[in-house]
């Protein structure tokens, strides 16, 4: 019991990040970077790091409008993200399909396919908005736990 509530303890400290592109002109994914790499907009001082696997992830940060092509290789990637998972939509994209939601070749607004629990609006959104939104995304892994 005692090891049960110390792990727990330990791991609300830091939640992974897992970004997933559904298909974006890679403006949002510009803006992820600079939270990553600046030390300005460093979203390692809420104790968030980036990972490489999907499997190790806490929270999930998709861009881009959901299109036909990568739908299912979206899908199945947040599927082995371990439950409890904090999905953010990142962009106006995933949000609503911004100007490409027109297209025959797009799913948008990602919200039909996955659950999202943040919306980060924006074309692109700011590094504050970000950082912000996973801010909130932190707050709703840490109640899920």
């Amino acid at each position: 019991m005692l090891l049960a509530r110390n792990l727990k303890q330990i791991a609300a400290r830091s939640p992974w990040l897992y970004r997933i592109n559904s298909g974006s002109c890679n403006g949002c994914d510009v803006e992820l970077a600079t939270t990553a790499c600046i030390p300005r907009y460093d979203v390692e001082r809420l104790g968030c790091q980036y990972c490489g696997s999907p499997r190790h992830a806490d929270i999930v940060l998709i861009t881009g409008p959901l299109n036909r092509r990568v739908k299912n290789a979206v899908l199945r990637l947040w599927e082995e993200i371990p439950d409890p998972k904090v999905t953010v939509a990142v962009g106006v994209c995933p949000i609503s399909g911004g100007i490409f939601r027109e297209s025959y070749a797009v799913c948008a607004p990602v919200d039909q396919y996955l659950p999202i629990d943040v919306n980060v609006p924006g074309c692109p959104p700011r590094p504050q908005a970000i950082i912000e939104g996973v801010a909130q995304a932190i707050e709703i892994w840490r109640t899920r736990l």
